[in-house]
């Protein structure tokens, strides 16, 4: 059959790419939407973690504080922990960006490093005048009931760790036989804990562990003697 004048070929490619590109716009702007609800919720758990000093709190506490709807929030979390996980995540990449910066500064690589791990002592255990970093009210728990995505959520910051630890390798800062991405692990978790540890046992009379103490401390097991 003779294909009709008003009908010439490419037209069903052509309707295709219309049709593709008004899906692509109403796929975008869905996403966007529910961005902006899970960011509601998000900033309606974070307001009520401040507010009572805790994680005590309950999924409708949250959904009434965002004035949004319970069948909605259970669209994007399957319950509570996924949503602080989503908090831990956060909080986490905020303060990977805060290290990056602190990193940034120093021309030497070693002084990179020690900036970086000073940073992220200071985020853990802040001063008692500065609201505690929400990634420090969370961890404990979270590691109990969910190992593994906090493993996921410590990813860019232990990315960024290894890549301060070859730099500082590359220069010749490092023991030999260092294996930076092991080092920055252990270096991570060492800090992390000791932060957490001494913030539980100053009493208010103690000499608090200082930044610059923990980076010595640290620095002697991998750096060069």
């Amino acid at each position: 059959m003779a294909q009709r004048a008003d009908s010439p070929a490419g037209t069903d490619a052509v309707e295709a790419a219309w049709k593709q590109r008004a899906v692509e716009r109403s796929t975008r702007a869905a996403k966007l939407r529910a961005e902006q609800r899970v960011q509601r919720f998000l900033d309606a758990a974070q307001v009520i973690i401040r507010e009572k000093g805790s994680t005590d709190f309950t999924v409708q506490q949250v959904v009434e504080r965002s004035r949004q709807s319970l069948r909605s929030f259970y669209q994007h979390f399957d319950g509570k922990y996924e949503l602080l996980l989503a908090l831990f995540e956060d909080a986490l990449r905020q303060a990977t960006e805060q290290i990056r910066a602190a990193a940034a500064g120093p021309a030497d690589p070693l002084d990179r490093l020690g900036a970086a791990v000073r940073r992220l002592f200071e985020l853990s255990h802040p001063d008692p005048a500065v609201p505690r970093p929400l990634f420090i009210e969370l961890a404990p728990q979270l590691l109990v009931s969910h190992p593994a995505e906090v493993r996921v959520a410590h990813a860019p910051l232990l990315a960024l760790l290894t890549e301060l630890m070859e730099q500082a390798d590359d220069a010749g800062a490092l023991r030999p036989g260092t294996r930076p991405g092991r080092v920055a692990a252990l270096t991570m978790q060492t800090v992390m804990f000791i932060a957490r540890s001494s913030d539980a046992a100053d009493d208010g009379t103690a000499d608090p562990l200082t930044a610059g103490e923990v980076w010595d401390f640290c620095a002697r097991g991998f750096t060069q003697p």
